[in-house]
């Protein structure tokens, strides 16, 4: 499957922004958006006029870009979402926020999405004791994810044992022993992502 392999500050800046899509470098000087907060490209400073429909793009654009999706991906999930009872956006946000990529950077033990996406690819967790390699798979509360044996020995790891780390209020993270788990699904309060769910939720519905 394709995905975007260019400039991930690109992607912030188009957005307006911080998608915190490069880890530590998104909280210090050097973050793009700190320097240039504009669009890029020849136009990027140029004036913007925008229609109702450019504002709902622009929402699913950055879920889609802040979660790490593509857009055949993106449109599954919200076909997903749309069927679930209970309200369409909420379902959307709480069926991406508990992939296992994101629960993984939700407790800490990567300090991007991107990163965590790669640790779960090349099979550094164990989910319920189980080792899993799939970024996309769905957590549940009561799981525990836990980083491999043999991996614990890796520098990643040894320093996330001298770490404070601060997590969302339905997963917990023990880093002593490189241990995480899901307390509860996640409520639509406790999701920070910053999109506005109800414009990808009228521009799908068109």
């Amino acid at each position: 499957m394709a995905r975007y392999t260019g400039p991930s500050c690109k992607l912030c800046r188009r957005e307006g922004q911080k998608l915190f899509l490069k880890g530590e470098r998104c909280y210090g000087g050097k973050c793009a958006m700190e320097r240039r907060a504009y669009a890029p490209g020849q136009h990027g400073q140029g004036r913007k006029k925008s229609s109702t429909y450019g504002l709902q793009l622009r929402e699913k654009q950055k879920a889609k870009r802040f979660y790490g999706l593509q857009e055949t991906q993106f449109r599954n999930y919200f076909d997903k979402a749309e069927r679930k009872q209970g309200i369409t956006g909420d379902n959307l946000l709480i069926m991406l926020e508990t992939r296992l990529d994101n629960t993984v950077f939700r407790m800490g033990f990567a300090s991007s999405r991107k990163e965590a996406r790669q640790l779960v690819t090349h099979g550094h967790f164990t989910l319920n004791g189980k080792k899993v390699d799939i970024p996309s798979l769905q957590v549940k509360a009561g799981d525990v994810i836990a980083v491999k044996a043999k991996s614990t020995d890796s520098p990643k790891f040894k320093e996330i044992k001298e770490m404070t780390i601060s997590t969302p209020e339905w997963v917990s993270m023990d880093t002593e022993k490189l241990e995480g788990k899901v307390l509860s699904m996640p409520t639509r309060s406790q999701i920070d992502t910053p999109v506005a769910e109800n414009l990808i939720v009228e521009l799908y519905s068109k």
